[in-house]
């Protein structure tokens, strides 16, 4: 990831990238308390019925911790992870904060160039897929 500026919140102060990963159970459901007692960067998380069993979110350091919370989640057991950067929280006007979900952050994420990189992270234990889309103001490739 390039040319992306990031802002921390005032809950989570010096873990400036913020994600959402949608995990699929494997054969063993995860233990979401033991995820969170070893995954400083999990912030809070839904049990979900659908295709993904847990959306967990996270704010992480730099993209190498968020890079070793994908990795510890595929041998914690997740049969699949699909990690999305936040750029901004949307909150309705007039929301207060007992009915909203935990604030994670209220600034929105700009970029400092005309770079922005956003990457889709999916993984599939025991393999590691990484996707990346670069956009510019320029054409230009990565």
């Amino acid at each position: 990831m390039t040319a992306l500026r990031t802002e921390s919140g005032p809950r989570t102060p010096g873990r400036p990238l913020r994600a959402v990963a949608r995990v699929t159970h494997g054969p063993v459901p995860l233990d979401f308390d033991r995820l969170a007692d070893r995954l400083p960067a999990l912030q809070w998380g839904l049990a979900l019925a659908g295709e993904a069993d847990l959306e967990l979110h996270l704010a992480c350091t730099d993209r190498h911790e968020l890079r070793a919370v994908v990795a510890d989640l595929c041998r914690a057991g997740a049969a699949r992870v699909q990690v999305e950067l936040v750029l901004r929280r949307l909150v309705p006007a007039g929301a207060t904060a007992a009915g909203s979900a935990p604030v994670v952050t209220t600034t929105p994420v700009v970029p400092t160039a005309p770079v922005v990189t956003i990457a889709t992270v999916v993984t599939t234990a025991p393999v590691v897929t990484i996707a990346t889309v670069v956009t510019t103001a320029r054409s230009t490739t990565s």
